[in-house]
């Protein structure tokens, strides 16, 4: 069946109407009272690379103030613990035991495996709401040309890389704007490679610089209409092609006096330097009138990475949290998630509602007044940002290359091969994820394995053998 004949359920909640400024009751949300959405998503970033989540090193003043101001939740989730599928439940509601990309996957010469051209996305419901919808940052889930391609997929405006494997080079030849390549004048790759990636030879202009200023110019240029902005930034991701130089920033800051490897310098300095962008796009909000008018929602889109010489266990970028980024321990899908939007979400709450990416959709779309597909793994998070009773999942679930995991409750399982044991934690009793306790629970094994079972169907292009 076509995923868009999912599109029956009945229009958005009280809730909802509630937070958009409407009276309560159902009936569509008018668009004088329609909020905007600005959904920041940081790259690699840890759950303890913040300060209001613990970080005593690196400074997140703007994104600390974001916490102070709004909602911090301590038990939300990434889509995945990699980049593309991570994107994927982000953008189509599904977990990735149901999406369709479950892992990183190249296309030669440029971009990975794209979304099919009939995949339901967040922007294209929103866009059926009247809201005009920008992508801003990095893509992963179609190359040039593809169907997977941001402008195909819902997103009236895209800037930024479309390709993974692109996004490791912070000084690129060259970015996309929607379907054109724009130089970017004075630099330049050593090699010729198809896919943009690769060493810069000669270093002048810094994408993430033109990235937030794209994001400005998106808000200003939208900011009489309903708008929602995906700023998908790539900091703090490593330049894996850059050897030494993988942590790419013109440069160190005020961590440059720091007596630290010159990665973790530049570790710290992309991470401030995000802060300073949040920073901007909350001031730019502010100028404009729109401040009380837009939720702001920050995230990570995994746990932290160990490439470009960074070591995440310097700056305790997992928090108290087991893993990083490619493990399926809470630390490399637990991810940091911040909401605000004065006069509407209550200043300095904090939420321990177990979230995932999966529930951006329906949380947002239901914000916007419009109906909610049938069949998605996520559930709207409304309650939660306004107060409400909040429904919670009966579990999450995540696969990735073979291995496996599931949340239910405080019960945390992990697989890592389909044959392979069955691990297990009590998240409220050991967070780290430190003893297996599965020789002491068997029953609660039994009903985990069950569930592993059930949560998925078979991915030809994504075996769970990996």
């Amino acid at each position: 069946m076509d995923r868009r004949e999912y599109l029956k359920r009945t229009g958005a909640g009280a809730a909802a109407l509630a937070l958009a400024g409407c009276n309560t009751g159902p009936g569509p949300v008018t668009e004088d009272s329609r909020i905007n959405m600005v959904y920041i998503l940081a790259d690699d970033l840890g759950y303890g690379d913040l300060g209001c989540y613990g970080q005593e090193a690196i400074k997140t003043p703007n994104i600390d103030g974001m916490a102070a101001e709004g909602m911090r939740f301590t038990q939300h989730y990434a889509g995945s613990t990699v980049c593309a599928p991570s994107r994927c439940c982000l953008m189509t509601g599904y977990h990735t035991g149901h999406s369709y990309i479950r892992g990183n996957s190249e296309v030669k010469p440029m971009g990975q495996r794209p979304l099919p051209a009939a995949t339901v996305t967040l922007p294209e419901l929103l866009k059926e709401q009247g809201y005009t919808t920008g992508l801003i940052g990095k893509w992963g889930l179609g190359g040039p040309e593809s169907e997977g391609h941001p402008n195909q997929q819902g997103f009236d405006h895209f800037f930024g890389y479309l390709c993974q494997r692109h996004a490791h080079n912070y000084y690129p030849e060259f970015l996309f704007r929607n379907g054109q390549r724009v130089l970017l004048e004075g630099n330049k790759v050593e090699n010729d490679r198809e896919d943009g990636a690769g060493v810069a030879s000669e270093k002048v202009t810094y994408s993430p610089d033109l990235m937030i200023e794209e994001a400005l110019q998106f808000i200003n240029k939208n900011k009489g209409q309903p708008f929602s902005l995906f700023y998908t930034t790539t900091l703090p991701h490593a330049n894996n092609e850059g050897g030494k130089e993988g942590m790419e920033i013109p440069d160190y800051g005020e961590y440059g006096a720091e007596d630290w490897p010159d990665a973790q310098k530049g570790h710290a300095a992309m991470i401030s330097r995000l802060d300073s962008d949040v920073g901007r796009i909350m001031e730019e909000l502010k100028n404009l009138g729109l401040d009380e008018k837009t939720l702001v929602i920050f995230t990570s889109d995994n746990g932290p990475h160990r490439e470009g010489g960074a070591d995440p266990e310097f700056n305790n970028s997992s928090g108290p949290l087991r893993g990083i980024k490619r493990d399926l321990y809470e630390g490399g899908i637990r991810v940091p998630m911040i909401a605000r939007l004065p006069g509407r979400i209550a200043a300095g709450q904090v939420s321990d509602h177990a979230g995932a990416f999966w529930d951006m959709l329906p949380t947002m779309v239901e914000l916007a007044g419009g109906r909610i597909p049938e069949g998605i793994d996520g559930i709207s998070m409304v309650p939660s940002l306004t107060g409400g009773e909040q429904p919670e999942h009966q579990y999450l679930y995540w696969e990735f290359r073979g291995k496996q995991a599931l949340l239910k409750g405080d019960w945390k399982a992990v697989r890592l091969s389909p044959d392979g044991n069955t691990e297990l934690y009590n998240l409220a009793e050991d967070l780290s994820e430190s003893t297996d306790i599965s020789g002491d629970n068997p029953e609660i094994v039994e009903e985990m394995n069950r569930i592993f079972e059930s949560a998925r169907v078979e991915s030809e292009l994504f075996p769970l053998e990996g």
